[in-house]
Formats: C-alpha cells, structure tokens, sequence
C-alpha cells in the first residue's frame, strides 16, 4: 500500500485526490496539508511514501518545503503537482529532491501512474512540463522584461539572489552579517515590490525582470 499525503491550498484539489485515491487498490491518503509547514508536521506524526505537493502555498511554499522535506525525511518521495510549468521552478524542484512534476490538468491515470513510479524510485513528468524544459535548454536567453518596474536595492538583490539560492534567513543573516529580522524586512519589501507571493513567485519574477547576476 503506498501511503500518501497530500499538500495543496485548496480544498478542491485535495477533495479531488482524495476522492481518485479511494477508487484505488494500493494507494491510501493518510493526511493532507494547506502548506508546506503544516505537511512538515504531518510527517513528523504520520509515515508517508510520497507526498503530493503544490508549489503555490501560504506560509511555506513547495521549495521551501520540498528542501525540507529532502533533509529530513530523505525516504519520502516528493511528485509536484501544479498550475506552473516554468522550466526554472521545475529545475528547482528536482534540485530540492522531487521525482516527478505534474501539472494540474494531468487525468486520473497519468497521476496514479506517476505516484507508482516515483514510489518506485523512478522520475514521473507531464509531457508539457518535460517540453518546458527542453525549450530551456534550446532556446535563447529570454531577454528581461521591460515594463516599469520598481528598482531593488544593492542590498536587496543580494538579498533575492541569496533566496533564489535557497539560503534560508538565518544563513543569509550570517553570510551578509545582519541580524535575522533585517533579513525578514528585507525579504518582504522584495515580496511586496515584485508582487509575488512567495519563494516560487520570487524566482519567477527575478528571472522575468533580469534580476539576477
């Protein structure tokens, strides 16, 4: 039986899958989660095999997450499913120790058949999402956006090159030799100045807008 948990910000989505799973011989949902701090805690309490996971989400986004979730529970396969297809999240996402990345419209059959792969110890891809990235790696450096767009600081874009490197707060206070709640302020004047959400929508956003070195 693979035991599974799924993490993801809405109630329909996770209903969805639960509802899919139930039809299923081999595979139980043991919990879910509205965000990556609430599917942290979840598999401190319950064993999983692989968890289900959403990059969107309050609190603590999928990245963050996924990174986590690589360190302390190395055994737990990671298979993402999302809206998002950019090729530089999915790229982050293997890093951070996923298997498979899905997108949202994928059927019924296509994640089932993904979720015994990656339990297998295989990778699992959505053919848009594989396409993504081959155009990636083809295709020309996509040139900065050149809407109007508020200007960073020097500080804050060592700041948001250091996030996008997945530094955690409290090592990019080290590095730069600030303290921990500077870091913060910095990070959501970043947030609210590129108008993202979180970690996903900041590398998105710093790659859009040509804003890192």
């Amino acid at each position: 039986m693979i035991r599974i948990l799924i993490a993801d910000d809405h109630r329909l989505v996770i209903d969805g899958i639960k509802l899919m799973l139930e039809s299923v011989e081999d595979m139980l949902c043991v919990g879910e989660a509205s965000n990556g701090k609430e599917a942290l805690a979840m598999l401190e309490k319950v064993p999983a095999d692989v968890l289900l996971l959403d990059i969107n989400m309050p609190e603590m986004d999928g990245l963050e997450c996924s990174r986590l979730v690589k360190t302390r529970f190395p055994k737990v396969k990671i298979l993402v499913l999302s809206m998002l297809k950019e090729a530089s999240l999915v790229k982050s996402m293997l890093r951070n120790g996923a298997s498979g990345f899905l997108l949202k419209n994928a059927g019924k059959d296509e994640v089932m058949e993904a979720i015994r792969q990656v339990n297998e110890g295989k990778q699992a891809f959505s053919e848009q999402v594989l396409e993504a990235v081959m155009d990636s790696f083809s295709s020309k450096p996509a040139k900065p956006i050149s809407n109007p767009f508020p200007k960073l600081s020097r500080r804050e874009k060592q700041i948001l090159q250091l996030i996008v490197e997945e530094k955690t707060t409290s090592e990019i206070a080290e590095e730069l030799f600030i303290s921990f709640g500077t870091v913060e302020t910095h990070r959501r004047n970043i947030l609210m100045k590129l108008n993202a959400r979180n970690t996903a929508g900041l590398v998105k956003a710093a790659i859009d807008y040509g804003l890192l070195e």
